[in-house]
């Protein structure tokens, strides 16, 4: 069995496990440019001690290549718990990340999250260079 046969994809306006990779559709050539990832837009992921997401990893392809580049990884620590017991600490983080990239190809972002519930998700964006 694959890795890949256990990322699951979806809509994202449908299923609040999908990261959302927010960013101009098209971009200039080796100029920075803005990229958030969130999950949970259309409808709210838990963010509990028993349920909650505790990474997002992002990712750029370039067109024609094999390999994917890391881009950015968010990581979640904070999900109310605490001595006193779950959901009863003082701190929660929320599942988003953002970042500034620049790139020289046209090509696709992924993003990669995974909730400690149901596994691993996937979404993707193409970007064009103009």
């Amino acid at each position: 069995m694959n890795l890949s046969e256990r990322i699951q994809t979806a809509d994202w306006k449908q299923e609040k496990h999908v990261p959302v990779i927010e960013c101009p559709d098209g971009i200039k050539l080796d100029e920075f440019f803005n990229v958030s990832v969130t999950l949970g837009k259309a409808e709210a992921h838990p963010n509990t001690t028993e349920h909650h997401i505790c990474w997002i990893t992002l990712y750029f392809q370039a067109e024609d290549d094999k390999f994917v580049h890391e881009v950015a990884r968010f990581e979640f620590a904070a999900h109310g718990e605490s001595a006193k017991g779950a959901n009863q600490g003082p701190v929660y983080t929320h599942h988003q990340g953002s970042t500034s990239m620049k790139t020289n190809q046209a090509g696709t972002l992924l993003a990669v999250a995974y909730c400690n519930i149901h596994g691993l998700w996937q979404s993707s964006k193409e970007i064009r260079v103009g």
